[in-house]
């Protein structure tokens, strides 16, 4: 992990951890003392379905993006909304996506932060995904990555890497 990714990380950390406590009441009345990571947001389902129902502000997803190996036609890609779309909600400083796109964001996310952990790095996890990948049908992974359907394909892949079971 480079220090760049490190930095953009814990600036999510920061990020999502004052998200949490001030739009979502993080389980009890003692929400605002709760410190969470961006690990451990992706691996709290309940926390991700409050966070989905309350809209991901574009200042999260800012930081979110620039720990993932996607630009910014990758992103309207996969939100399916046009990079100006981007551009215009990245100028509304109040602007929260909606339902929808913050649930893809996550699951863009959640993806990514696996990817991280199989590769080690955003380079060679950037060509696994460009690479045409026998075991998801000579597809790219990250054209599978625009459904739900196909992001559960691509988690299963990258656990199965990690685990050495090679199709």
């Amino acid at each position: 992990m480079t220090t760049q990714h490190k930095k953009y990380e814990t600036k999510l950390d920061e990020s999502i951890s004052s998200f949490v406590n001030e739009t979502i009441h993080l389980y009890s009345a003692k929400a605002n003392e709760a410190k969470i990571s961006y690990s451990e947001f992706l691996d709290d389902k309940m926390l991700i379905i409050k966070v989905i129902r309350a809209g991901l502000p574009y200042s999260v997803f800012e930081l979110i993006s620039k720990t993932t190996p996607f630009n910014e036609s990758d992103w309207a890609d996969f939100l399916d909304i046009s990079t100006k779309s981007l551009q215009r909600y990245k100028a509304d400083a109040n602007h929260h996506f909606k339902s929808i796109h913050t649930e893809k964001i996550i699951e863009v996310a959640e993806v990514t932060h696996l990817g991280l952990d199989v590769f080690g790095n955003a380079g060679k996890f950037k060509l696994w995904l460009a690479t045409p990948n026998y075991a998801l049908g000579n597809l790219k992974p990250i054209d599978l990555l625009k459904d739900s359907y196909g992001k559960e394909l691509v988690v299963n892949e990258l656990i199965q890497i990690n685990y050495g079971i090679l199709v």
